[in-house]
């Protein structure tokens, strides 16, 4: 398959790349920075240096690179801005539909996120709705997942991949990154809120099973979700830092974690690391 894979770059990008070549696809990989185009390009792909909030540029790139499939996989986290972030789910995410639909592609694979379901006692499944009566920079970030989520169904067959929370290479999550500081200067307190965590190499290998599932969304998600009184000590555990002790906030009530049985069952999925006890030290 042809494949224009726009976030070719990023966290999940990075190891997604050499998956798809080693498969038989022809990626073409989407940058902004000229300085990366040769990096992807010595991973055996091609490269296209483009600004997804350029539309005109975008879809002449697209027109030119004909693929049958785009994967979406661009997040704007650097800045830790949630509305920067939401932007780019809104106006990238439109953007990319519509050069998609002008180049003849049929097919999107598409980043999404996990907790961005409404409110209630267990892992939420994929028929549970999304929570659009959330409030505050909570409500920015969940709009900005239902955009997203909408604007890809207008292609013929679509994915949406409700990630879990990324660590590994390239995230939050790695030696010197932000949570790696805040557990360090003992800012990260633990909490009873419940998390679903990915490895980024399962989130990669899932974008590529991915080109042959069915139309929907599928969360992508470890098979343990975890209360931060859980994760945090072993987090810190990892990267050898101490764990402030303090009495856990109580849990929010939208912070529930992800059932990933479809994706496990139904779809074949099996992640390389099932648990994030055994994933941190990875």
């Amino acid at each position: 398959m042809r494949i224009f894979l726009a976030g070719a770059t990023g966290a999940i990008g990075r190891p997604l790349v050499p998956l798809l070549v080693e498969s038989g696809h022809q990626v073409i990989g989407l940058t902004r920075r000229p300085d990366d185009a040769e990096a992807l390009r010595r991973q055996g792909a091609e490269a296209v240096v483009a600004d997804v909030y350029d539309a005109g540029a975008l879809t002449r790139a697209m027109t030119e690179a004909r693929p049958s499939v785009v994967m979406h996989q661009l997040t704007d986290l650097g800045r830790r801005d949630l509305q920067a972030n939401a932007d780019i789910r809104r106006r990238g995410t439109r953007n990319l539909v519509d050069a998609a639909l002008a180049a003849g592609a049929t097919r999107i694979i598409a980043q999404s996120i996990s907790w961005a379901y409404e409110p209630g006692e267990k892992p939420a499944d994929e028929e549970t709705p999304l929570d659009l009566d959330s409030t505050g920079s909570r409500l920015v970030s969940v709009r900005g997942v239902a955009q997203l989520e909408a604007a890809v169904t207008e292609l013929p067959e679509w994915v949406v991949l409700r990630y879990g929370m990324l660590y590994g290479p390239g995230t939050w999550y790695a030696k010197g990154a932000l949570m790696d500081d805040l557990v360090r200067s003992g800012d990260l307190v633990p909490s009873r809120d419940i998390s679903s965590f990915l490895h980024v190499e399962d989130a990669a290998a899932a974008a590529v099973q991915a080109l042959d599932w069915p139309t929907g969304p599928v969360n992508i998600v470890d098979d343990e979700p975890a209360a931060a009184t859980e994760w945090v000590p072993a987090f810190a555990a990892s990267i050898g830092a101490p764990v402030t002790e303090v009495d856990p906030a109580d849990r929010q009530s939208w912070a529930r974690g992800a059932d990933n049985r479809y994706a496990r069952h139904d779809l074949g999925w099996s992640p390389r690391y099932p648990s994030w006890r055994t994933g941190f030290g990875n």
